[in-house]
């Protein structure tokens, strides 16, 4: 199957970054594919190109030979995402700038969104575009048992990759995490009920947990409206993301911060509605069969 639109295809290489015509080539970085890169945009590692030749050829260091892998500069995304018009590419843009407010440096990979004239086949088309910071740490997954014991492996991990000793001992770090925990948590909410918006909080690295004990946002880009009834909204996709990243949003609190949600928490009261999670667990199934059969039949599936 031939991709002529780079938002149609599976995923980038180099060559077809540097193919772009907002793109300078040659270039004095190299475009490497992020392991990230999905449904809603593709995810391209910015590399110095001595960084790429060290990981390559490998450094000497006190006598022994390493090889270093290549650590981003930035991280450029490019979105699969089409737009009618001018207004229709500044709104989405305008959502981004929605979770800046509310969840602060500290919370969210700060990107520098911008649009772009994309040339394909004679036509003009808005393509849009982040030059993303670029976050290291371990994937937080609300999903699975976030205990102590697997915090505490995190913190042992973050420590080693770092090579050098922490100021805080695991426990005090342990604590810190918990901390800033709860004011990840109470920002979000802050963003639901002030500006009816939340991020997507439920995709499997969407959130990472940074050295310093924070919580980043690094998938910023699927933005959800909050309506308070008994409507199940779906992303362009197809997917429950709203109710999910309130779930998910939910189980950060109850494991990082030992706190059962709140009954009579508004935003809790009707999204973990039991009767409202089961319609949602039928909206979540059907997404992924859908998922499935546009995997199996990728000519049949919506461009």
């Amino acid at each position: 199957m031939m991709f002529g639109d780079i938002r149609e295809k599976p995923h980038l290489s180099q060559e077809d970054v540097l193919e772009l015509n907002f793109i300078r080539d040659p270039g004095i970085y190299v475009f490497r594919r992020h392991y990230r890169a999905g449904l809603r945009s593709h995810i391209m590692e910015v590399l110095s190109p001595e960084a790429v030749e060290n990981e390559a050829r490998g450094i000497v260091i006190d006598g022994s030979k390493w090889y270093p892998r290549a650590e981003p500069l930035k991280m450029l995304r490019i979105f699969r995402t089409r737009f009618g018009s001018l207004a229709e590419a500044r709104d989405e843009v305008s959502r981004v700038k929605i979770i800046e407010t509310y969840l602060g440096p500290d919370n969210f990979a700060r990107s520098d969104e911008f649009l772009v004239d994309y040339f394909m086949n004679g036509r003009r088309e808005l393509l849009l575009c982040g030059l993303q910071e670029y976050v290291k740490g371990v994937v937080l997954d609300p999903w699975v048992h976030l205990d102590d014991d697997l915090l505490m492996s995190i913190f042992h991990r973050l420590v080693l990759e770092k090579a050098e000793k922490s100021a805080l001992t695991a426990e005090q770090w342990l604590n810190m995490v918990k901390t800033k925990a709860e004011v990840f948590v109470e920002k979000v909410k802050r963003m639901i009920l002030d500006a009816g918006h939340v991020p997507d909080l439920a995709g499997v690295g969407n959130l990472l947990l940074t050295r310093s004990g924070d919580i980043k946002l690094v998938d910023i880009n699927n933005i959800s409206e909050v309506s308070f009834n008994s409507v199940i909204t779906r992303d362009d996709k197809g997917y429950p993301v709203c109710d999910k990243s309130i779930e998910a949003l939910s189980l950060l609190e109850q494991k990082l911060l030992d706190r059962p949600a709140n009954p009579d928490d508004l935003i809790y009261k009707i999204y973990l509605d039991p009767r409202r999670m089961m319609d949602v667990k039928s909206v979540e199934k059907e997404f992924y069969l859908s998922l499935e059969s546009a995997m199996d039949h990728p000519e049949s599936s919506p461009s």
